[in-house]
Formats: structure tokens, C-alpha cells, sequence
């Protein structure tokens, strides 16, 4: 699969750092007991969410879309083109603020809940959804196409079985037209 030819390279957006430390925060904010750290959180956060963003990719190919993400551990996924089932957007309160939205892939054959892949912060999110499900369209259209023989002796050989059942069914047909008739 190494021939596959990049379509769309994803950027992110460096608003979704923002969206990450508010998200943080608001959750320090509600358990109460983590107010105090929230300064820490701020330092520590800029540096853990910038590193973070950096290591976030995603690429359309002809045939999948790759995703890569992690710091500590990092997590690849390739996903087949055609066992894509839905790509959703999300955009909360806060996304909308920032102008940001989460982008999540559903497939077929999934065995847990949710998407397998959600990405957050990619720009033009809208945009690069259309070009993996036109993308997806155009897999599923090749891959349905009829194979073409070029070999004759395999029609006539399939015409011939064709034409072998259609005088059995014939045959089947009168019998039981017969058996009728004498009951």
C-alpha cells in the first residue's frame, strides 16, 4: 500500500491548543478541589498541547485515510476507503467560539460504540469531509464496476450453461404442468 498517492494532507488549526487548555480548565473548575492547580495546568498544558498538535497527522489517499496522534504513545490508523460508513462534525459552544470543529470516522464493522477516529481542530474540516466522502464514492464505484473477460471461451462456456438451465426449467415447467393436469 505504499503506492498509494496522497489526495489531501490535513492541517490543524493552533486554536485547538486554546480549546484544550478550556477544556482542562473547565474541568478543574468543576471538581472544585483542582482550582489551585489551575496555574499548573496552564503552564504544563501549553507545552503538552503544543507537543500534542505537532505530532497530530491526517491524509487522504486514493485508497484510505491515515491518522496519527500521541506524544507518549503514538497511535497510527489506516482506514480503508470503503469500509468508511459516516464522517461527522461536531462543533460545541466552545468550538464554535474558536471557530473549530471535531471531525469523527465511522465504519462498518466497528465492534465498539463511537467512531474509531476523531479528529479535532482540522481546518477546513467541512471541506476535507467532502473530499474523503467523494473520495470513498469513487472506491465504491470502481470496486462494484463489472470485470471485463477478454476471453470468449468463458462467455460461450456461460452462454452455454444458460442455455443448459433454461431447458431444464423448461422440462421442470411441463412435468409439473402434467402432474397438474392428471390430479
Amino acid at each position: 500500500m505504499s503506492d498509494e498517492k496522497v489526495l489531501w494532507k490535513a492541517e490543524f488549526n493552533p486554536k485547538v491548543k486554546s480549546y484544550w487548555l478550556l477544556s482542562g480548565t473547565i474541568v478543574m473548575l468543576c471538581t472544585i478541589i483542582l482550582i489551585p492547580l489551575i496555574p499548573v495546568w496552564f503552564v504544563l498544558g501549553m507545552l503538552v498541547t503544543d507537543r500534542y498538535l505537532k505530532s497530530c497527522s491526517c491524509e487522504l489517499t486514493d485508497r484510505s485515510l491515515k491518522v496519527g496522534k500521541g506524544i507518549l504513545v503514538r497511535t497510527e490508523k489506516t482506514v480503508p476507503l470503503d469500509r468508511i460508513t459516516d464522517l461527522g462534525l461536531v462543533q460545541g459552544p466552545i468550538m464554535r467560539m474558536l471557530d473549530i470543529e471535531a471531525l469523527s470516522v465511522e465504519t462498518a464493522g466497528q465492534s465498539s460504540q463511537g467512531s474509531l477516529v476523531q479528529l479535532t481542530g482540522i481546518k477546513n474540516g467541512r471541506a476535507f469531509r467532502d473530499a474523503v466522502l467523494e473520495q470513498r464514492d469513487r472506491v465504491s464505484i470502481q470496486e462494484s464496476a463489472p470485470v471485463q473477460t477478454s476471453d470468449a471461451g468463458i462467455d460461450a462456456s456461460a452462454s452455454q450453461t444458460l442455455v443448459e438451465i433454461r431447458d431444464i426449467l423448461r422440462r421442470m415447467e411441463s412435468r409439473l404442468e402434467q402432474s397438474q393436469i392428471d390430479a
